[in-house]
């Protein structure tokens, strides 16, 4: 393991100052990770993005040196490689700097975020001697497959399927995926296919999760995604074609995997919350220093009184998101963020980080326009997060229910 993950793994929480505001969710085990981190995006990241941008992707090196660094091991139990570490203020320090510098980290956001929860709640101890040393040091990158041509947020109606073969030692799994963050460069995905059909009672019945090799015979990745965001992360179109998946890569038990998927939405949440509260956090940061440097009618644009009134009203927005986010981030790790509370803050923080950015590529004027500006980059990367990990509206409905409605 890095020896830069040492300084991960010890000292007291302590009030830190972070951007002027006196905040308690971080302590200087946090802060020094941060200072590695912000070094790292400065000379490995920033100097290459715009190639990255234009490639539509990061190249597949790039994971191995996530992985050194120790980002993909942070919550992995040390017999596998790992820090052992039980927290996700790691993360949260970690969207805090790719927004700060207006730079992604390409598809490995699932890797950890997404992919991560599930195989430490549901593979066997056998899986996980297999999987997490790998998936430590970016050697196997992971992805999830779960959205199906046609069926969107409907989970229940995904039409792959996966029939245990005669001899029962593999099954063979048959279907499409799209919108598979992470699925152009993923040595393994966790697929959801349907083991049996739904009953009469239960639509949701019958859903299994795999942790499928993307070498085996069968399986094919398709379309590069041309997106209007999120550039540099790939997505694609996946394929299976009776491709043969061991009984051992079954994750969990048959039939439970719909289940398996709702237990790790409030972590997903929680973290399309705090990247978008990160953002808005960086656009006013963008704006506040294009305004004080750019001239217009002799003097800076930051001198006229709707230039401010515009900056303070965003910094106010973004001190209520961080408010959130923070005490997302608290119930998280403590075990105790609820669906609405993640609904909620997902809700929340999206909203403001779509005025804010809109805002302030406003004070941008044309420039703003114009991708060579991370203001209009982040413009557009943040408009996904009202949308996928359950859409604005359905968080609504989550918290209405929530308050009995």
């Amino acid at each position: 393991m890095s020896k830069r993950l040492d300084m991960l793994f010890s000292g007291m929480p302590r009030y830190v100052e972070v951007g002027g505001v006196r905040r308690t969710v971080f302590n200087e085990d946090h802060e020094a990770f941060r200072e590695t981190l912000r070094a790292f995006i400065e000379a490995e990241v920033v100097p290459v993005y715009d190639e990255w941008f234009a490639a539509g992707q990061a190249p597949r090196d790039f994971y191995y040196k996530l992985g050194e660094l120790g980002i993909f091991g942070i919550n992995v139990p040390e017999e596998f490689g790992g820090a052992g570490l039980d927290s996700h203020k790691f993360e949260a320090v970690l969207y805090e700097e790719t927004a700060r510098a207006g730079v992604q980290f390409g598809g490995s956001g699932v890797h950890v975020l997404l992919a991560l929860p599930y195989i430490k709640m549901l593979a066997t101890e056998e899986q996980k001697k297999r999987y997490l040393p790998k998936f430590v040091t970016g050697e196997e990158m992971w992805a999830i497959a779960m959205t199906e041509p046609g069926t969107g947020s409907d989970l229940a109606g995904m039409k792959s399927t996966a029939r245990l073969s005669e001899d029962g030692t593999h099954y063979v799994l048959n279907g499409a995926k799209t919108f598979i963050t992470g699925g152009v460069h993923a040595d393994r995905v966790i697929v959801c296919a349907r083991t049996s059909a739904p009953t009469a009672e239960d639509r949701r019945h019958g859903i299994s999760l795999f942790a499928v090799d993307t070498k085996s015979e069968g399986y094919s990745v398709g379309r590069k995604l041309d997106k209007l965001g999120l550039r540099t992360s790939d997505t694609a179109e996946l394929a299976f074609v009776d491709v043969k998946v061991p009984v051992e890569d079954l994750l969990g038990e048959e039939n439970k995997g719909f289940y398996y998927l709702g237990h790790n939405l409030a972590s997903e949440r929680w973290g399309i919350a705090f990247g978008a509260y990160a953002q808005a956090k960086a656009a006013v940061r963008f704006a506040k220093q294009y305004v004080q440097e750019r001239t217009v009618f002799g003097k800076p644009v930051a001198h006229f009184q709707n230039t401010k009134f515009e900056l303070a009203a965003c910094q106010a927005e973004v001190d209520a998101a961080e408010a959130v986010a923070d005490r997302a981030t608290e119930a998280l790790d403590a075990g105790e963020l609820t669906p609405a509370e993640a609904a909620s803050a997902k809700l929340f923080c999206t909203e403001v980080a779509h005025r804010v950015i809109d805002r302030c590529l406003q004070l941008h004027g044309g420039y703003g326009y114009m991708n060579e500006y991370p203001i209009a980059r982040l413009y557009a990367d943040n408009r996904v997060n009202r949308i996928y990990g359950g859409t604005s509206e359905i968080m609504k409905t989550i918290i209405a229910k929530d308050m009995g409605l």
